[in-house]
């Protein structure tokens, strides 16, 4: 294996595109049967899943769990006190296989955010993928410096992109495999997380929950981006919006004997303009600050009105390309960041009594500390006025007065 072909991009906190078009054709054709394996399994399954998906109906939401963070160790100890700040309880953090000399500076940075619910996120490699002893140990060690600090563990990371490492689903399937079995027999109490798959390609989530391993995923995590089509209400296959893609991930995990149906997002934001080489994708992507703290709240709003989602982490905390902090010049703090404390600020303990939209009207109702109160905004330019409510805030918590509307951002309004 060519090590050169896999080379990270510190910019943008992921592997840069493979270019070489011989290695990645060599890769292909060399685990060219287990794409055979994933179209016949997905032949069967995914058309039964869309069938199935009304069957599967939503559940409770325990909403102290649902919002997360991603932070990293490179970013320093001062993301310890933004945490508290934003009064986020959920984190993850990378582990990255090909940095397991310095596990040991993991450790104590995870030991920091104490009070935490923490999930270590482990970053595959090619050698570790390649040597299954190198791996065992690898995780064992990683499963014992974490004993009682964490005990959520992602294992691999947008296994769908070969750059990131795996040429194939069977290849990530050996590699859990290997977790799986040192979790079964020496840590017990530990939820492994998988398969995090990239982007709605919910075919390669398929052949990971229904092979024949014998293995089983305590949470199934994606890395559920949908940038590439604007605003997160927008759909894609005709009519797979944010919401309907959470629906049919949740009828694939349930239909799964592999897998339990609790759902992690482990890994999702939008590209932020005028911030290359730091923003991940092209220019053509990218959005505002304003739109992006817009789609950030949305995005959440979505998933916590479908009551199926345990946990959505935004990647990341501080990232001039897509983080609610920018570090290119200090620490200076974006508007998503206001927002996002907001958010949690309203959110976090509510219970979800009901979602419902109609054509571009969203509405999210809650009921925290006997108040009940919507949230509600709209996909697209237009404005609506809004009547026959007490208090009134604004995505950034600041109250409304007079000559309230309904737009793209969205408001808290408290009843009557």
């Amino acid at each position: 294996m060519k090590k050169g072909q896999f080379v990270w991009d510190n910019y943008s906190d992921q592997p840069h595109v493979i270019k070489d078009k011989n290695f990645k054709k060599m890769m292909r054709q060399k685990h060219w049967f287990d794409f055979v394996k994933l179209l016949v399994i997905n032949f069967f399954i995914y058309p039964i899943s869309v069938l199935a998906t009304p069957l599967f109906r939503s559940k409770s939401v325990d909403t102290t769990k649902f919002f997360g963070m991603s932070v990293n160790l490179d970013k320093g100890l001062e993301q310890v006190e933004l945490i508290e700040e934003l009064g986020c309880k959920n984190i993850l953090i990378r582990v990255p296989l090909s940095d397991i000399a310095n596990l040991k500076s993991y450790v104590e940075f995870a030991k920091y955010f104490h009070g935490c619910d923490l999930t270590i996120n482990i970053l595959q490699d090619r050698p570790h993928i390649e040597h299954k002893m190198m791996l065992q140990e690898s995780l064992t060690n990683i499963f014992i410096a974490f004993k009682g600090i964490a005990k959520n563990f992602q294992i691999g990371n947008a296994i769908n992109r070969l750059k990131w490492g795996f040429a194939s689903v069977q290849e990530y399937l050996d590699f859990y495999e290997v977790a799986y079995n040192i979790k079964r027999n020496s840590f017990k109490e530990y939820n492994l997380i998988g398969p995090s798959v990239i982007d709605f390609e919910y075919h390669y989530t398929i052949r990971a929950l229904f092979s024949k391993y014998n293995i089983y995923f305590d949470k199934v995590s994606a890395l559920l981006y949908v940038d590439r089509r604007g605003a997160p209400e927008n759909t894609q296959l005709i009519s797979y919006d944010t919401s309907k893609k959470i629906d049919l991930l949740y009828a694939i995990a349930s239909l799964s004997k592999r897998s339990s149906n609790k759902l992690i997002v482990s890994e999702v934001n939008w590209p932020i303009s005028n911030t290359k080489p730091y923003a991940p994708t092209s220019e053509q992507e990218c959005v505002s600050l304003e739109t992006y703290a817009c789609y950030m709240l949305r995005y959440y709003l979505l998933a916590l009105g479908t009551k199926k989602v345990e946990t959505v982490f935004w990647h990341q905390l501080i990232a001039p390309g897509y983080g609610l902090i920018d570090n290119r010049d200090g620490i200076k703090k974006r508007e998503a960041f206001a927002v996002y404390k907001t958010m949690i600020a309203f959110l976090q303990g509510c219970e979800v009594l009901r979602f419902s939209h109609s054509k571009e009207l969203y509405v999210l109702t809650c009921k925290k500390e006997n108040r009940k109160f919507d949230v509600i905004w709209v996909n697209g330019e237009h404005r609506v006025e809004l009547t026959n409510f007490n208090e009134v805030y604004d995505m950034y918590g600041v109250q409304l007065l007079k000559e309230i509307q309904i737009s793209k951002k969205p408001i808290y309004a408290y009843h009557k």
